[in-house]
Parts: structure tokens; sequence; C-alpha cells
């Protein structure tokens, strides 16, 4: 498993996403666009509470986990039987669409890249980030957004499918991509694309919540590792990064960007829901790229602290 995840890890870094046809996460996708127009009630139709909905939400979860385990299930058994090197190559291209570094990193350099055209640019870019309606932002406002973009999904997106696979696996990384796509699609609290979420989607938003919860608080852990603290005053700064956090709305998500606003030095908000580190300076266009060079060490520091639980758990 370790020489898997450095493959995986090399092919994301050299050769980035497969096309979409071979995407793993795309097929997780087209499920849950299928499956979430026949369970999220259009909004003339809705009604709270609504069990029923939320029964089919969880019914229609459970059935896309269990085909997706299946699946990883079935790879992971075959490349077992495989010699060690085919083991690894094969695993290891299985985890590779689980997990996503080298795009979160090149789409938020973008949209520094595009801001430094006009902030028209840089709200369009942004927009293949974020859900929230990015036209009003300002200049700082859309950088902000850029780098929490970049902390919440450093553990979406690389941190929490390496946790899961270490300890159950490929099952274990598919099993959070797919919860974790699910409540993107479908963890909404009000109307999205004229569906009313709030009792669809419930049941994926809870569970992505608890299989984000521990990756979300070992992200934190690592940026504070990864960043330039004092040594004495690390322990300070991670009992700030607690208070940070409890400011959001998600349980989750406030952990790494409470970190990363913190070790940057610079505050982050969203307009009207929280601000972190509100003491913090405005965010420049060079702390994006710090930011950047500060999750490619979480990266380095994950992968050798997953390889040593690898190799300790089978010892």
């Amino acid at each position: 498993m370790v020489a898997a995840l450095w493959v995986a890890l090399a092919i994301d870094r050299w050769l980035g996403e497969p096309a979409a046809r071979w995407h793993p996460v795309v097929w997780i996708g087209r499920y849950l666009g299928w499956a979430g127009r026949r369970i999220a009630p259009q909004t003339e139709t809705a009604r709270s509470p609504d069990l029923a909905r939320l029964a089919a939400g969880a019914l229609a979860w459970g059935a896309g986990a269990a085909m997706v385990l299946l699946v990883a299930w079935a790879v992971a058994g075959a490349a077992g039987r495989l010699p060690g090197w085919a083991e690894a190559l094969l695993l290891g291209l299985a985890l590779k669409p689980l997990l996503a570094w080298r795009m979160l990193r090149d789409e938020v350099l973008a949209v520094e890249a595009a801001l430094a055209g006009s902030l028209d640019a840089g709200r369009d870019r942004l927009a293949h980030l974020v859900s929230r309606d990015v036209h009003a932002l300002n200049e700082a406002e859309v950088r902000e957004s850029a780098i929490e973009s970049l902390a919440e999904n450093l553990n979406d997106s690389v941190v929490a499918p390496v946790f899961w696979f270490v300890l159950f696996g490929l099952p274990g990384a598919a099993l959070y991509r797919f919860a974790n796509t699910a409540d993107a699609m479908w963890g909404y609290r009000g109307v999205r694309q004229g569906r009313v979420w709030e009792w669809a989607g419930k049941w994926a938003a809870r569970a992505d919540d608890v299989l984000s919860w521990p990756p979300a608080r070992l992200t934190a852990v690592l940026l504070l590792l990864s960043c330039s603290l004092p040594l004495r005053g690390r322990a300070g700064v991670g009992a700030a990064t607690a208070r940070q956090a409890r400011r959001t709305p998600s349980p989750n998500s406030g952990w790494p960007m409470a970190a990363m606003a913190l070790c940057l030095g610079v505050r982050l908000a969203k307009p009207g829901v929280y601000t972190l580190n509100e003491a913090g300076r405005t965010a420049g266009a060079a702390d994006t790229q710090r930011a950047a060079s500060l999750a490619t060490r979480v990266v380095v520091l994950l992968a050798l602290a997953a390889s040593a639980s690898i190799l300790g758990l089978a010892a």
C-alpha cells in the first residue's frame, strides 16, 4: 500500500486528472445527479419535515455507497493477486482519481493569475472553485475565497482520502470520495437548481460530517506543523485554531481554514457568515502563492506520515 500511495501521488503530480470518461468521481456524480432528481422535490411540492425524502435520500446514498465499495473491493482483490509491482501500479492507478492535489493547486493559482488581469476575470475563475455567488466580491474577497477553498479542499481532496486509504485501503478512500461528492451535490439546506434539499440531502450531509471529522482536524495539525511558527508558540496557535474553527457553520471546514489563516497571518472571511483571524492583515497576491507552498508541504508531510502508519499497521 505504501508503494501504491506514492504511485498515486506521482501520477497526480505528473499527469493530473484522467479524462472524464474514465474518472470514477464523474461516474459517481452521474449516479448522484440521476438519483437526486428523483429524491429531491421541486420547490412547489416541498414540505418540512419530510421524513419520506429523508429516507429516500438515505437509501439512495446507501445504494451508491454499496456499489462504490463493491467496485473498490473487487479492484483491490484483483490487485492482491498480482505480483508486488503490478499490485502497487493497479492500486495507485485506482487511488489517483480519488485525490486531486495538482488540480486544486492549479485552480487556486489560476484565480490569482486571473485577478492580475482584472477583477471580473478573477471572479469568473473563482466560480470554478466555489458554489457561492462571486459577482459582488471585491479583489480581497476573491483572494480570500480562493485561499479558503484551498484549505478546505486540501482536506476533502487529499488528506481525507489518504487518511481513509491508510485505515481501510482502496474501499475506504472510495467510500470517502463518494460521501464527499454526495455532500457537494445534495448537502444543501435550501434550494438548488429548482429543488429543495433540506431533507433529501440531510443524510448525505451528516455522513460527510462524520467521515470528514478526523481528517479535517488532521489537516489543521499538518498545516500548523508545516508553517513557520516558533516552537513555543505552536500550542497557543493550536488552541486559537480550535476557537476560530468554531466560528464557521461547518463542523469540519473551519479547522483547515482557521489554521491556514493563522499560518499566513491573514484574515479570511465569508461575508455575512464568518471571519477567521479577524486581527490578521488583508491577503495580498503573494499570500496565494504562500498558501499553495504551505499546502504542498502538507502533502509531503502527509505522504511521509501515511507511509509510516501503513508500515506500522502492517508490522
